[in-house]
């Protein structure tokens, strides 16, 4: 069943009870990764993917949900601060329509994300060249736990 929404009910339904989520943060150049537990209780910065043409961006990322054993994938939808759609949230629906064969799609709205993330790293006195290293990841994390959180929270999670 290919899915693509963002309603977390909808997105919780289309899933085995349980499963690993795969977070992902699409960068123009990278795709910041992140998992969480089975439980749905934490989400972890996972590897940063580097972007190629879509083909092997998806192979990439089919072998490492196969490996992880992901059973759905929560895609950072980049919104403007109105909640109003821009040129990269189409191109961010457009990935999630061509990898929603792999797993369940939730797109989760990451305003600010990268922003809160920056500043915690910040605050740890990381290096620039230490924060662009793991950035995408962190911020692939960041959004994967505000969606499992909801996802628990939800009436029947």
């Amino acid at each position: 069943m290919v899915l693509i929404t963002t309603v977390a009910q909808l997105f919780r339904a289309a899933l085995p009870r349980g499963g690993r989520l795969l977070g992902l943060d699409l960068g123009s150049r990278t795709i910041g990764t992140a998992l969480c537990d089975a439980g749905w209780h934490f989400a972890s910065p996972a590897p940063l993917i580097r972007r190629a043409k879509f083909t092997a961006d998806k192979a990439a990322l089919s072998t490492f949900m196969a490996a992880q054993h992901v059973a759905g994938i929560v895609l950072g939808l980049p919104l403007h601060l109105d909640g109003s759609e821009s040129p990269r949230s189409q191109s961010t629906r457009a990935f999630a329509r061509n990898i929603a064969d792999l797993a369940p799609v939730l797109l989760w709205d990451e305003r600010l994300s990268t922003v809160a993330v920056e500043r915690i790293m910040i605050e740890q006195d990381l290096s620039r060249a230490k924060r662009a290293e793991r950035i995408d990841s962190l911020a692939a994390a960041h959004i994967l736990q505000a969606a499992i959180d909801a996802l628990v929270a939800a009436p029947g999670g």
